[in-house]
């Protein structure tokens, strides 16, 4: 483990920047190859009138079953890192939302096999699919949608009528 962090021997802008080095570089347990901060769902890392490190995280829904689990594996990784007085937070409003996976998180996705949601404020295209999926494996906008839920419920189930490969799709919200 590593050595325990004193607030008094370092300023609190770098243990602020330490503490969110750590929490952000913890990857989402479903989709391993993005990171809490990729996804948008780590919202900050402060330090409080105490001292302590908080971390606060947004769940992507209401129902997401991982978000125990985040929330845990942030707390982790505040400690491994030698924060000794940590504390997570969840944060409900503003609500997440697709749009604050950031452009990083969306390439990690796509090269993963995961047609990254669209950018897109219009919430009748997103609840309903009026959106064009385009294959992350080889790129055509020739898709059809296969099942509303993929392998997680935050993605949709969609089949590339060009290369034959089915893939999930990350869904807007």
């Amino acid at each position: 483990m590593a050595e325990v962090v004193e607030l008094g021997k370092r300023s609190d802008t770098k243990v602020r920047e330490a503490a969110w080095a750590a929490a952000a570089a913890v990857p989402d347990p479903e989709i391993p190859v993005v990171t809490v901060a990729d996804l948008g769902i780590l919202r900050s890392v402060d330090i409080d009138a105490d001292g302590a490190v908080v971390a606060r995280v947004t769940p992507t829904y209401s129902g997401c079953p991982a978000t125990r689990m985040i929330e845990q594996m942030v707390l982790e990784a505040l400690q491994n890192a030698g924060f000794g007085d940590v504390r997570v937070e969840s944060v409900l409003s503003p609500a997440w939302t697709t749009d604050w996976i950031s452009n990083e998180g969306r390439e990690k996705l796509r090269q993963f096999g995961i047609a990254p949601p669209q950018k897109t404020s219009n919430s009748k295209r997103a609840l309903f699919g009026e959106t064009v999926v385009n294959c992350p494996r080889c790129g055509s906008a020739e898709t059809e949608r296969v099942s509303e839920f993929g392998s997680t419920p935050c993605k949709a189930l969609y089949r590339c009528k060009a290369c034959k490969e089915p893939f999930d799709y990350f869904k807007c919200l």
